[in-house]
């Protein structure tokens, strides 16, 4: 898996000193500043500590699964188009070398759930599925949500349902409010019959 995350600190050179600090106690594979420049923190081979408690589909221990990659932004801008050319340029490279399909490139929200709303409601999912870099739904007749977000790879739990409905909108339908709807049910019914997670083999 590839996860991607934002900062949420006042500067790229700030959050790579920090992920290179050993009290941060979290690191990850790569830091994207805003400009294009690219810092490389730990080797793709190797564990990184970015991901903390959560899941994707049966992957429970994320950090061991995936590579991550801190993009700088606050939360609350637009991710620069040279930042953005970088991160479309590294991801091509890591699928590539360790065989990510699209479906496995994820944010932090998707995999900690309640916990982690990064890369947030700004960050252009569609512009990478358009590329092949990540997956993107289409309206098609709504099903159950519920059950769709578990077979696209939603981990939650009973009571979780808001939460799981605002980590699912901050990415597919990031401006969108109020309760649940066919719109929401049509576009998780999409992601489960076109990407649903496939157990990790190996």
């Amino acid at each position: 898996m590839i996860l991607l995350h934002y900062t949420a600190m006042a500067s790229a050179t700030s959050a790579r000193d920090w992920l290179c600090t050993p009290e941060a106690q979290v690191s990850a594979h790569y830091v994207v500043a805003e400009d294009g420049r690219l810092w490389q923190l730990v080797c793709e081979g190797a564990r990184a500590w970015h991901a903390g408690a959560g899941a994707w589909g049966d992957v429970t221990d994320v950090n061991s699964r995936s590579i991550g990659i801190e993009i700088a932004n606050t939360g609350a801008q637009p991710f620069p188009e040279p930042q953005m050319r970088v991160v479309e340029q590294l991801l091509r490279g890591i699928m590539d070398r360790w065989a990510v399909r699209p479906e496995r490139v994820v944010g932090h929200s998707d995999t900690a759930l309640g916990r982690k709303i990064d890369p947030g409601k700004r960050f252009d999912w569609k512009r990478l599925a358009r590329q092949g870099l990540s997956v993107w739904p289409d309206a098609v007749a709504p099903g159950d949500i519920w059950d769709d977000a578990r077979t696209f790879g939603y981990v939650w739990e009973p009571g979780q349902e808001e939460t799981l409905l605002g980590a699912f909108r901050m990415r597919f339908r990031p401006w969108a409010s109020g309760p649940v709807d066919d719109t929401d049910r049509a576009l998780m019914r999409d992601l489960a019959i076109r990407w649903p997670f496939a157990p990790v083999v190996g």
